[in-house]
């Protein structure tokens, strides 16, 4: 019995690992700019996509590259959904700051288009953005060089000469290769992605053993905490940070350029978004609904544990993830059995649907007593 409590606490751990650093990039978003990025989700599962591909690449190299791909993984996935984060800031986001409704709605749409995207995405789409991006942005940045009384028309001519330049080349590629460019990289279905060897097993501990993909997304959640900790509290970016997210009138009085300070933050957000894919990649198998699994979960975190908080985003992980793990899988049920009654009870919740259903109640029932979270702070978002 005592194992079962272990191994479901161990589990428990590094499930709340992986929350924690996606909770971390939402929680600084939602901290700054008062932004719910309901496409938190799906810039995880483009972490774990990057993973894949990066997995790939390196077994094309031979055992030796392999065994170190993932850490380029780790790298790829933080700069992929990084820029990614980067674009959806500047292309949407900005233009609906102080708008929450709608940057919900918007954000909603977004993690729809990229689920789309991953099912969808193939050579002859990938082309046909390079082509209509290059001929579209490319002709705004001349256009905006050279004035002259016909401007207007020509930016409002570009768009569907770029759309249908674009549209051209992707059915002429298409017709030529045919499915050489039009299959799917990745489909609907589920992908895996395969741990290096030394990732492999586990850690004996007496008749218990720790796998070696458990500890691993534990250390990297430590580090990624340290790493986040250092930049905010020692570098200049992440005191601008703190003194945007405290009061941002003040800190645009001051100087601080807030609107380049709400970019890089929803970039870095974002790239610990893609961490956190990398690491579930390693927790089941990667999908276009993979982010959705984690997402609101994702949010309890942030509400538990209070906006800007570190150290209560880390105990929010750790608690959620742990209770969550041990409901589910029946772990307590099986404690509680001399006890019926409680036995039953936790029974009935032993699945990770009912699970969450009952983790859902404990935190509605806890956010009664402190609304703010177990460590709430005064930022802007509640200045406002």
């Amino acid at each position: 019995m005592l194992i079962g409590l272990f191994d479901g606490l161990f589990n428990g751990i590094s499930i709340g690992a992986v929350l924690l650093i996606a909770a971390l990039g939402l929680a600084i978003v939602f901290g700054l700019m008062g932004v719910i990025n309901l496409a938190h989700g799906e810039l995880m599962m483009l972490g774990a996509y990057t993973t894949f591909v990066v997995q790939n690449v390196f077994r094309q190299f031979g055992e030796p590259f392999f065994e170190i791909y993932i850490f380029f993984a780790l790298i790829a996935a933080f700069f992929v959904t990084a820029g990614v984060g980067l674009i959806l800031e500047r292309g949407v986001i900005r233009y609906l700051y102080g708008r929450p409704l709608e940057t919900l709605l918007a954000t909603w749409g977004v993690s729809l288009i990229l689920q789309q995207f991953v099912r969808s995405v193939n050579w002859v789409l990938v082309i046909g953005l390079a082509v209509f991006c290059i001929l579209f942005f490319g002709g705004l940045w001349v256009l905006n060089r050279r004035q002259s009384a016909f401007h207007k028309w020509a930016i409002a001519a570009l768009l569907p000469l770029s759309l249908g330049i674009a549209i051209a080349a992707g059915r002429f590629l298409a017709d030529t290769y045919q499915l050489a460019v039009t299959r799917p990289w990745f489909g609907a279905q589920n992908v895996d992605v395969s741990a290096p060897r030394w990732l492999r097993g586990g850690l004996p501990l007496g008749n218990f053993q720790l796998p070696y993909a458990r500890l691993f997304i534990i250390a990297l959640t430590i580090v990624c905490v340290a790493g986040l900790y250092y930049f905010l509290q020692r570098s200049p970016w992440g005191l601008r940070i703190r003194a945007v997210t405290q009061n941002r009138s003040m800190s645009s009085c001051l100087g601080i350029p807030t609107q380049k300070v709400d970019a890089l933050t929803f970039a870095l957000g974002s790239g610990l978004a893609g961490v956190a894919g990398c690491a579930i990649s390693y927790l089941g198998s990667v999908g276009p609904n993979t982010g959705q699994n984690y997402i609101v979960d994702t949010f309890m975190v942030v509400v538990v544990g209070g906006v800007g908080k570190l150290v209560g985003t880390i105990v929010a992980a750790l608690a959620i993830g742990t209770v969550n793990y041990l409901v589910g899988s029946g772990t307590l049920a099986l404690l509680f059995t001399p006890i019926q009654p409680l036995a039953d009870f936790f029974t009935f919740f032993a699945t990770t649907s009912m699970a969450k259903v009952m983790v859902f109640a404990l935190i509605i029932a806890f956010l009664q007593v402190r609304p703010g979270g177990i460590f709430p702070q005064k930022g802007r978002t509640v200045d406002a």
